[in-house]
């Protein structure tokens, strides 16, 4: 594993939105992008409040962050149409090919077209507890040759954001042992659901 290089990508966030985390206490740490194109994994996963908080530290940051959503959501046209508006891409889980191989695909079509595509994870697969994270997250961004940023969710300091990106290097356990020491100490809604920062044997 290597941290990434500098982050020379600097964008504007929404003010109003930032102003919101600020009254309900809420600060948001985000110094900038390596990379147009990327994965980003956001732990602890532990409350449907995780989404909120979310998805106003995204606007408030600027960062142009998508994620995988059921195809069957994008049906219902409003919401399907909100959906894709905060940053839902629909998942085919009937692709012959899989998520992660459609979605390498797209990363090589958006570096292609020098546009930004970063897709968030949380990585623990679910808000209950669970023995260990699931491997999708690295196998997209070793597949793909991008960084992984460290986004958390800290409802103790009541801090959310993502301030190290690293290149992943191929040792799995190597790599999750530096996620682990970075994301280790943040602390979920509920602690007790986080999930241990390692893969299954």
């Amino acid at each position: 594993m290597q941290r990434a290089a500098p982050l020379p990508i600097q964008l504007r966030g929404n003010c109003f939105a930032r102003g919101l985390l600020r009254l309900a206490g809420w600060r948001v740490v985000f110094p900038g992008l390596p990379t147009r194109q990327g994965v980003l994994v956001i732990y602890p996963h532990t409350s449907n409040w995780d989404f909120v908080i979310g998805i106003l530290a995204k606007w408030s940051a600027g960062l142009p962050i998508s994620f995988w959503s059921k195809d069957e959501l994008f049906a219902w046209p409003l919401f399907g149409a909100w959906l894709r508006w905060v940053g839902g891409i629909a998942v085919d889980r009937k692709s012959p090919r899989g998520r992660v191989a459609d979605m390498v695909a797209r990363f090589a079509v958006a570096r292609a077209e020098d546009r930004f595509l970063w897709l968030g994870i949380a990585p623990e697969g679910t808000r209950g507890y669970a023995p260990a994270w699931r491997t999708g997250f690295y196998q997209l961004a070793h597949a793909a040759g991008v960084p992984v940023g460290l986004g958390y969710i800290d409802y103790a300091r009541r801090v959310i954001g993502v301030d190290e990106f690293i290149a992943l290097g191929g040792d799995r356990d190597a790599d999750m042992a530096a996620i682990a020491l970075h994301l280790g100490p943040y602390r979920g809604r509920r602690p007790d659901c986080a999930s241990p920062i390692r893969f299954e044997p």
